[in-house]
């Protein structure tokens, strides 16, 4: 567990990061549009995250001097995530709405993260999904339902 520094620390940044993913995904979409290709749009959008991720890297010095023994494919399988998501917040954000479309994708994430932490998948921390937590989860199912009605 982390202390509560670390904790507020921690939230406040993934809050930050939180913040970011609906503009991406206006910016993307309107893009996606504009050039009527959402397939060309996120790989512009790549080549950008590219470049900026290697720059970072070296910037940091972070550049490993070797690199670890075997670790399994589906470890690397993240950016199919991130692709998928992508292509397809670029995709149905224009004609659903950017709400819309990030509301769900929160939902997706919240019922992932449960899922995820109750059963240990890929290494996380147990986290099981108690009475608390499965109303909070109901609760978000809601929440989401309530935001895009119209």
């Amino acid at each position: 567990m982390t202390s509560n520094h670390s904790f507020y620390l921690y939230a406040a940044v993934m809050l930050l990061a939180g913040l970011g993913i609906p503009v991406m995904a206006a910016l993307n979409s309107v893009l996606g549009t504009k050039l009527q290709n959402p397939a060309l749009a996120t790989t512009i959008l790549f080549v950008v995250g590219g470049v900026l991720s290697i720059v970072y890297l070296l910037a940091s010095g972070s550049l490993p001097k070797s690199m670890p023994g075997h670790i399994p494919v589906y470890y690397y399988l993240g950016g199919a995530f991130v692709i998928f998501y992508i292509l397809t917040i670029t995709w149905v954000a224009p004609k659903f709405g950017v709400g819309n479309a990030v509301s769900f994708v929160l939902l997706g994430q919240v019922v992932s993260m449960a899922v995820i932490d109750h059963f240990r998948l890929l290494g996380a921390p147990y986290n099981p999904v108690n009475l608390i937590r499965f109303v909070g989860l109901v609760l978000m199912v809601i929440g989401v339902f309530l935001a895009v009605r119209r």
